[in-house]
């Protein structure tokens, strides 16, 4: 907007006589009906006014914009008045007022003053451009000083956006990746792997934009235009993620650790235009089987946590729901012989055993059904859900979904070749129809053999957990523990997990599982044993590790394991075998004192689930203590 095309000549008061805000007003409304710029004084006053009444318009610094839209306004105008001996106009930081911009803008105008309020706002932001405004002599001299002020701020304006668009030119002949990061939990390795592509790419001077697929689902989404201006692709996932739309791009597929420990590698080889170029096969959500989805085992352990990720929600809350009806019972109290019904006994207990009960039903079918789904999308997902559902009719338990997820899928797979051939006047009812009954039928008759010698093993599993107690227990329990503490959140980490989820399924109607409480306690251990390790030992970590062993508190009694992992990265030959260490003996003192838990999740929060709290609690500190010491007696100095 022109100021000048509203502040005109004849409206100018050069030197206004009032000395109070009323007279003030009374001044510059006459003026304005004296050059017929309104029709009626009284009517626009009120106007004025009434916008007064809100709050002063004096706005300080000597600056007052007194302003009223209605229908005595004949045209747009914002009218100048100067006064040299100052006005008393209740400005907002009580000091005298000397320029004033009275604007009048007509009823139904659009928005004419507001626009010439941001549009003077701007100007007499400039301290200089307002203390020339103070000297002006006539209307001329006003006039020019508004034109030239607004040539100085249009010159900045285009030097500004000439400069911003060498930017984005200078931006677009940078490199640029897009890069998906997921875990199978989407809790810690989703973000730190995310933290750690973005930093390293802006210490190599590469743009990136980084999608997660976290537990809270999808966020930073990858549109169609970020993939088609990368010059590569990075995968940091151990679950499915949509593959499809990479198709024709230079794409890295790793383990989503690799996204945290391996940033500077992942970059450089999808910058490097060496990567395999990625081949979809026109499903949604995809993993070819190309070369760019990683080995054999690679794509196995990606479709097992797929079914993992998927059946944790239900494990998780319905586990916590029937640890809710032991709890009540126990509250409320059971009669000495009917112990057997804990959990079921008092109403209160029964309703929260029946959710938990209907939750945690699902578990095995969930996980079958993801597992095989994994595989060969969305086809898969039936005959996997009832691989699961015949595993747990069959007795063939977790081990038995565990194998039905893979069978199902891999017979989509067949049928897939099989039908490759048929009329393409076909294609429609090959999903809706071919898929799943043949797919059905045959999963679920290997399934009916499967189970058999699958029963025969889940028995004498569900046998050895329920009599495990005392030095095997302690065994078992140091095993999986130290496990955890292996990988800090990879395959041999998830392994020991998938275990102790696994055995809540047969362990949930005697009140938990002992290694489940183990398989969690050495989890929270690294994480706690950093925080130890960098309060007692600060000469060994700088001020940043030092800061982050203090969140490492939050990871730790939250069972995130990954919050060790940056601290494992940079010296893993001292802190892994110390980690280990001190997961190990809580998890050997844990199973030794038989103690039980039915969450399997959920760290500190849950820890009133757990059957001796105190004791749990107890020798998760000696296990952090004792890897925290460790690692600090191993480190070295950091001068050294």
């Amino acid at each position: 907007m022109n100021i000048n095309e509203l502040l005109i000549k004849d409206a100018m008061i050069m030197d206004l006589k009032a000395t109070d805000k009323k007279g003030a007003i009374d001044e510059m409304v006459q003026k304005m009906y004296d050059v017929g710029r309104i029709s009626d004084i009284q009517t626009y006053k009120d106007g004025i006014l009434a916008r007064e009444a809100q709050t002063s318009t004096g706005l300080g610094d000597g600056i007052a914009m007194p302003h009223a839209k209605n229908k005595a306004v004949k045209e747009a105008t914002v009218l100048f008045a100067k006064s040299n001996t100052g006005v008393d106009y209740e400005a907002l930081d009580g000091q005298p007022t000397y320029l004033f911009f009275m604007i009048a803008a007509p009823e139904g105008a659009n928005d004419t003053h507001l626009q010439a309020l941001a549009a003077l706002s701007r100007l007499l932001i400039d301290a200089d451009f307002v203390a020339q405004l103070k000297s002006a002599k006539t209307p001329d001299e006003v006039q020019k000083l508004f034109a030239d002020a607004e040539a100085k701020k249009e010159a900045e304006a285009q030097a500004e956006k000439k400069a911003a668009e060498e930017e984005e030119l200078k931006s677009f002949n940078r490199k640029y990746i897009v890069a998906v990061t997921a875990c199978p939990t989407g809790i810690a390795h989703t973000y730190m792997a995310e933290d750690a592509l973005k930093k390293q790419a802006k210490e190599m001077g590469v743009d990136i934009k980084v999608e997660t697929n976290g537990s809270e689902g999808i966020k930073n989404r990858l549109t169609a235009e970020d993939i088609a201006r990368a010059d590569g692709v990075i995968v940091a996932a151990d679950k499915k993620v949509e593959m499809d739309r990479f198709d024709g791009k230079h794409l890295v597929n790793r383990p989503v650790s690799d996204g945290i420990r391996k940033p500077e590698n992942l970059i450089n080889e999808a910058l490097s235009g060496s990567a395999p170029i990625f081949k979809g096969d026109g499903s949604s959500v995809s993993d070819s089987k190309e070369s760019a989805d990683g080995t054999v085992g690679q794509r196995i352990y990606k479709d097992l946590m797929n079914g993992v990720s998927h059946m944790l929600p239900f494990v998780i809350g319905g586990g916590i729901a029937i640890a809710l009806s032991f709890m009540i019972d126990q509250f409320m109290g059971v009669p000495q012989d009917s112990l057997a019904q804990l959990g079921n006994y008092n109403m209160q207990a029964s309703w929260f055993n029946q959710i938990g009960n209907a939750a945690f039903g699902f578990m095995l079918p969930v996980l079958a059904g993801f597992i095989a789904s994994s595989i060969a999308d969305r086809p898969g997902l039936i005959v996997g859900f009832a691989a699961g559902a015949l595993a747990n009719a069959g007795g063939a338990g977790f081990l038995g979904a565990l194998i039905g997820g893979f069978l199902g899928g891999y017979v989509i797979l067949f049928l897939r070749k099989l039908f490759k051939n048929l009329p393409k006047s076909l294609d429609g009812i090959k999903t809706i129809l071919f898929y799943p009954v043949f797919g059905l039928l045959i999963t679920g008759f290997l399934m009916l053999i499967v189970n058999v010698p699958m029963k025969v093993i889940n028995d004498a599993l569900n046998s050895f957990l329920t009599g495990l107690s005392g030095s095997n227990a302690a065994l078992l329990g140091a095993l999986l523990a130290g496990m955890m503490a292996a990988d800090l959140g990879g395959p041999i980490n998830k392994a020991a997990y998938v275990f102790g989820t696994a055995t809540l399924a047969s362990t949930v109607a005697s009140g938990g599982s002992v290694v489940m409480a183990s398989v969690m306690a050495g989890g929270m251990v690294p994480p706690l044993a950093i925080f130890v390790a960098t309060r007692l030992f600060k000469n060994k970590f700088t001020k940043d590790q030092q800061d982050a062993g203090l969140t490492n508190i939050v990871m730790g009694l939250s069972f995130v394991t990954e919050g060790s992992i940056p601290f494992a990265a940079a010296d893993p030959l001292r802190a892994i075998p110390s980690f280990i260490v001190g997961s190990a003996i809580t998890g050997a003192l844990v199973g030794a004192k038989d103690i039980l838990l039915l969450a399997p999740h959920g760290g500190i929060f849950v820890v009133f689930l757990v059957s001796n709290p105190i004791l749990y609690l107890v020798f998760i500190a000696i296990g952090a203590v004792i890897s925290g010491v460790v690692f600090g007696l191993l480190k070295k100095d950091i001068n050294k």
